[in-house]
């Protein structure tokens, strides 16, 4: 069991992400990780995020571990085939790292090789059941491991889907092949989501929210009108529009949507962007 697992299975956890760079140094990186180690469980580590390519992940990952902080992996499926997902994961067991999240990942076209050939080999669903075939010791297509992996399977989802039934049904198919806990897009309507959880209550995983704090009006029109499923209502941007002290105003709009969204899911993920100093601010505030 992986230290993530057993905080799940015992309090509120936060976890929240380092994108590796783009190059070999990770002094920011790391720099990062020990600013925030007394507030957060454990780190997402970016696969080229938003199809920017970076560092691999896996070995941001193991050097976390080296300097004692415990990642999750993110895994998706757009850049490689089923043979090289399942030598990325056992190559990734092999270094310690027992947490994963799986997804699809965004298409090479709207990062910085757009000519690049997509992948998609196999769906978030498929991929989940592989690490989990992996865990049982055998390969994707039932060939025998030398040795079984021990992974602590994740994946995400979209409360504010505009096809929730749809979403709700991937998830339920995540569930089924392996999946045990989910870190959600950001959430700004508390009752929505409220009204989300009860609608999964037949399935036995723990959510984390997604918590991305509003650092101006224009990132949250830029939200609202780019990013599926966040919906920032119209009071929280008047808020930043009218703050004296924006960053004073983000910090407190995230510590009060934590406090808020905290009896209803088993932990937050602090999508910072850039600002992640506001972190410690943001969960001293919302848990006092």
């Amino acid at each position: 069991m992986s230290s993530l697992q057993e905080k799940m299975a015992n309090r509120f956890v936060v976890t929240s992400e380092l994108v590796p760079p783009k190059g070999t140094n990770l002094d920011t990186l790391l720099q990062t990780a020990r600013s925030l180690e007394n507030y957060v469980d454990a780190f997402n580590v970016t696969d080229s995020h938003a199809a920017h390519m970076s560092l691999s992940p896996i070995a941001a990952a193991h050097t976390l571990i080296t300097e004692g902080f415990e990642p999750i992996l993110q895994m998706v499926t757009r850049d490689r085939n089923r043979i090289a997902i399942q030598s990325d994961m056992l190559g990734a067991s092999l270094l310690g790292i027992t947490n994963l999240v799986c997804m699809g990942g965004d298409p090479p076209n709207v990062g910085d090789h757009p000519h690049a050939k997509p992948v998609f080999d196999l769906s978030t669903a498929e991929l989940i059941h592989a690490a989990f075939t992996l865990n049982s010791g055998n390969d994707e297509v039932g060939h025998k491991l030398s040795q079984s992996t021990d992974f602590h399977i994740g994946a995400v989802v979209n409360p504010g889907s505009s096809d929730l039934g749809t979403e709700i049904k991937r998830m339920e198919e995540k569930v089924e092949a392996g999946a045990t806990f989910f870190q959600t897009q950001a959430i700004y309507d508390v009752r929505s989501f409220v009204d989300f959880i009860n609608s999964i209550e037949h399935l036995n995983v723990t959510i984390i929210a997604g918590v991305m704090p509003i650092k101006s009006v224009k990132m949250a029109e830029y939200a609202n009108n780019n990013i599926p499923g966040i919906h920032i209502p119209d009071w929280m941007i008047q808020r930043i529009a009218n703050a004296d002290d924006i960053k004073e105003t983000s910090v407190q709009l995230a510590a009060e949507l934590i406090s808020e969204l905290a009896p209803f899911c088993g932990g937050v993920h602090l999508m910072a962007l850039g600002a992640e100093d506001r972190i410690p601010l943001i969960l001293d505030r919302a848990m006092t």
